[in-house]
């Protein structure tokens, strides 16, 4: 009588098959979407915060070599003129006008000045300026005068309260005798060459250009209030400072904004230039990423979870009677089945089928979530990202492997010649033969542009040349979709013989494939060839 009781009470508030199949549906619809979504948003943040870097630091380099080539254009355009105002020093008339003559042809002076070997002013332009005939004592003009060089100044403050850049040439005449200096002047607080070279940047959303002397000073930015702030405690203006080459990385200004900066050195004055952008900013289109995944794929999911609930529904109904009916089964086969299922509910073993079948619609989408995330679109090789993730691998297990950075020999004239169309077709091409001379485990990446790495797991360095220069052959004898043969260039390093840490053995196998180009490129270079540290 007691069991019988128990029994009823237990049918009564049993957990019910149908309730287990929807609540684990909604479980893993919510977790796979979540997950997704995610990885997917945490991989994007990061390609597009390595992206951003990299064209802050491109458009940084771009910037800094226009103004480091005007800057030479300019000295020499003093230094010409300098011939002109040796001839004619003593003719005040001829010097105006020469004064004139060089702040009017070009718009890089704000004002020209002419002056002595002793500091004298002997002409200006324009004549407002009320300076003929005053000594300049400035450490700019002292320093021309003293160094007899051309000369480009830090910023200071000058007699007329104006905050400027004095950029100078020394006046000689014809027996070699120093007469003084012509020098124009580049007012920082007012439109000057720096506004028209970096003043518009490519974004207008936060972004900006400034450019800092060899002391931290900003001496240009698009907000002129700035001027003159010493911002020396920025990281990428340290770097500057430290006369370190282009670069990029994240840093908070002195506003407290987050930024992704590129940096790039002036070298002609001692200058640098840094482009930035709010990091806010450069992630949004990993946001919007998330609502494009949601919008398409969501409602799809939404019927797939709709089917599973009527699914349960439809499917346990009867499944429910055939349990009852087999709790009093003497059946062999049914006692057997029955003796599979977990106590706290019936029909588990006769679902659990459909539900792995209802879920992996799930799991697809994930998988293709993550091939999109781990392939080149153009080629169809690993991207960057893999690579590393294998290389980190590798190294963690202190396997050896080897690896060939490569990339296509004048590859901008293809471009420039058959069109970009042509261009990626051989990009694919390349990506092809590469696949032809490597094996199954052997790791096939374009790592960025035109250029391509290919990793050896357990081969030596020697061995990873003969597969470099296999290719090479194959390419140097064969038609690309050019209708003519592309040639590579190509370094080669193993770890750890070369190198023991990732970012060190590309390196050494890119000053190798720089090598190979400076060698006449279309060959092959081993690292510990040539390496200082071998």
């Amino acid at each position: 009588m007691k069991n019988t009781k128990r029994e009823k009470y237990m049918k009564k508030y049993h957990l019910k098959l149908q309730h287990l199949i929807i609540g684990v549906a909604i479980l893993a619809f919510i977790l796979t979407i979540a997950s997704s979504l995610w990885s997917s948003y945490r991989m994007n943040n990061q390609t597009l915060m390595d992206n951003t870097l990299e064209t802050n630091r491109v458009y940084a380099e771009k910037m800094a070599t226009t103004a480091n080539n005007y800057l030479k254009e300019t000295i020499q355009t003093l230094t010409y003129n300098s011939n002109t105002i040796a001839k004619n020093i003593d003719d005040e008339e001829r010097l105006i006008a020469e004064a004139n003559r060089l702040r009017m042809q070009t718009n890089t002076f704000n004002s020209i000045s002419i002056v002595d070997a002793k500091g004298k002013v002997l002409a200006t332009s324009p004549q407002t300026l009320d300076l003929k005939g005053k000594v300049l004592t400035s450490k700019a003009v002292k320093d021309a005068i003293k160094e007899k060089r051309p000369m480009i100044s830090d910023p200071y403050r000058a007699l007329t309260g104006r905050e400027l850049i004095y950029i100078s040439a020394p006046v000689f005449n014809q027996k070699g005798k120093y007469l003084g200096l012509v020098g124009g002047t580049i007012y920082l607080e007012e439109d000057n060459i720096l506004s028209e070279l970096l003043g518009k940047h490519f974004y207008d959303d936060g972004s900006y250009v400034y450019v800092v002397d060899r002391n931290g000073r900003i001496i240009y930015h698009e907000d002129r209030s700035r001027i003159n702030d010493v911002v020396k405690d920025n990281p990428v203006v340290q770097k500057i400072m430290n006369h370190d080459e282009s670069g990029a990385q994240r840093v908070t200004n002195s506003q407290g904004i987050d930024m992704l900066a590129g940096y790039a050195p002036i070298d002609k004055a001692g200058w640098g230039v840094v482009s930035q952008r709010p990091t806010e900013i450069s992630l949004q289109p990993a946001e919007n990423m998330v609502k494009e995944m949601l919008y398409v794929a969501l409602p799809l999911l939404l019927i797939t979870l709709v089917i599973i609930i009527w699914a349960a529904i439809r499917i346990s109904r009867p499944l429910q009677r055939l349990a009852e009916l087999t709790e009093s089964s003497m059946k062999k086969d049914e006692e057997k089945n029955l003796s599979a299922v977990p106590a706290w509910y019936y029909e588990v073993i006769q679902l659990k089928n459909a539900l792995i079948h209802s879920l992996s619609f799930l799991h697809q989408q994930i998988n293709f979530f993550m091939d999109q995330s781990t392939t080149d679109p153009l080629t169809g090789l690993t991207n960057r990202r893999t690579l590393t993730a294998k290389m980190d691998e590798l190294i963690t297990a202190k396997t050896p492997f080897s690896i060939i950075l490569m990339d296509i020999d004048h590859f901008k004239l293809v471009n420039d010649t058959y069109g970009h169309g042509v261009g990626d077709e051989v990009l694919q091409y390349l990506a092809y033969k590469m696949k032809t001379v490597t094996r199954a485990t052997d790791l096939c990446c374009r790592y960025g542009g035109e250029e391509f790495i290919v990793l050896l797991p357990n081969t030596t360095v020697q061995d990873a040349f003969e597969v470099a220069d296999i290719l090479r052959k194959d390419l140097e004898n064969t038609p690309s979709p050019t209708g003519k043969a592309v040639t590579i260039s190509a370094g080669v390093a193993e770890y750890p013989y070369t190198e023991t840490t990732a970012v060190m053995l590309i390196e050494q196998a890119d000053l190798c494939l720089y090598q190979a180009k400076e060698q006449g490129r279309n060959r092959v270079i081993i690292a510990n060839s040539f390496s200082p540290t071998r």
